[in-house]
């Protein structure tokens, strides 16, 4: 019987990438990309193209917080070797976008490479075409762009269980429209993730690179450890470079919400059954030592009152480090419900207004808020590792 040939969105590419030399991450970008028809398959000339990386904060890219001014460089420089017109930018979680991208470092191959910076002023009104979000407002650079290269950090997330190409697009909201984001889904996880899923999907990123020579573990996304990977991921599907970035990692669909939302709504490329996967064999770049993010969320199918009252007992919350906390007001600002204030010298939250969105974790400079899980909730977190252990072993 002959092979089906699958779309080229079902396609993933990955390659191996030791470290952040120049001329290697450039010679791997260019592998990478090779599989799926190179750059040009994507950039034609004069045509404008909007690189979207990862600038959640200005910290070195040593953290793994960013994607790394090398990965940008290399795209760069491909993407303006197949003629596009380049601009790169992104919406900062915290600082001016300037400022940030000076601090990561992907200002300097900016203004080296010649491209232009887009510090994502404007805002246009966009109409997705899911149920979920009626409107959404995101960055002009982005929608004026003939080509959108999205190019996420994989990273954990404290909310989401995982951060990569589909929760990158986020960054396309400019400023406060975030926590508005946050203040709509409220505490529903779920809610928030088909969101993210439908600002993907409204602006379909052309290309997905995705930088996972080193991740980030734990306590992600912004003050989680830095965890070599030695890997890149590409693909025109987000969602299937997602997949792909899951299983790189070894982590299961119940532990993303994205993922989980993906699969529960019927959209294609949530399995790798569905992918065709190219370049390096997955196998040999997966790790087993991965940390995911603590367990944020359990759900017991109990309706009503009762349910909600569970469920607000025992979810996790975020909880103040007093030693690290210097009071510098980042979360306070941030926070989308308003529900931190300092007192007496001292940070506090109000439990009753928290709506377990982890900004202030994210976003805090000094790792001043960690993640406390409720007994029912670290039980199991233990049995989903106890599970896995036992699963790997086999």
């Amino acid at each position: 019987m002959t092979a089906v040939a699958l779309p080229p969105s079902n396609r993933v590419s990955l390659a191996a990438l030791d470290n952040y030399d120049p001329d290697a991450t450039e010679a791997a970008v260019r592998s990478l990309l090779a599989p799926l028809g190179g750059m040009e398959a994507f950039v034609k000339p004069g045509q404008k193209v909007l690189i979207k990386p990862n600038m959640l904060s200005g910290k070195s890219p040593k953290r793994a917080v960013t994607t790394h001014p090398q990965i940008v460089r290399a795209v760069i420089r491909l993407a303006m070797a197949s003629g596009g017109r380049v601009s790169v930018g992104d919406s900062p979680g915290i600082g001016s976008p300037t400022l940030v991208a000076r601090k990561t470092g992907i200002l300097e191959v900016i203004k080296e490479t010649g491209a232009r910076f887009a510090p994502f002023t404007d805002s246009v009104i966009v109409h997705p075409k899911g149920t979920t979000l009626q409107q959404i407002e995101v960055a002009k650079d982005i929608l004026d762009a003939d080509v959108i290269i999205n190019v996420p950090k994989l990273k954990t997330h404290q909310m989401m269980g995982l951060t990569c190409a589909v929760k990158n697009m986020f960054g396309a909201l400019i400023g406060m429209r975030k926590p508005g984001m946050h203040l709509q889904a409220g505490t529903d996880k779920g809610l928030f993730a088909r969101m993210l899923l439908e600002i993907c999907e409204a602006l379909e990123p052309s290309l997905n690179i995705v930088d996972a020579v080193v991740g980030m573990q734990g306590e992600g996304p912004g003050n989680g450890d830095p965890v070599k990977i030695g890997a890149l991921l590409a693909g025109s599907s987000a969602q299937a470079v997602d997949t792909v970035a899951a299983a790189l990692v070894k982590m299961l669909p119940d532990q993303i919400f994205t993922q989980q939302q993906a699969l529960a709504t019927g959209r294609p490329l949530t399995r790798l059954t569905e992918l065709e996967l190219v370049g390096t064999p997955l196998a040999e770049l997966q790790i087993n030592h991965f940390r995911a993010a603590k367990m944020t969320d359990i759900n017991f199918g109990i309706p009503g009152y009762f349910g909600r009252r569970l469920k607000h007992l025992l979810t996790a919350h975020p909880q103040v480090d007093h030693q690290n906390c210097v009071r510098c007001h980042v979360c306070v600002k941030h926070c989308p419900p308003q529900a931190m204030a300092i007192a007496n010298d001292l940070l506090n939250i109000n439990y009753d207004l928290c709506i377990r969105c982890f900004c202030c974790q994210e976003l805090c400079p000094h790792a001043a808020l960690t993640t406390h899980q409720g007994l029912v909730l670290r039980l199991s977190s233990r049995l989903h590792r106890i599970n896995r252990t036992h699963k790997d072993g086999n």
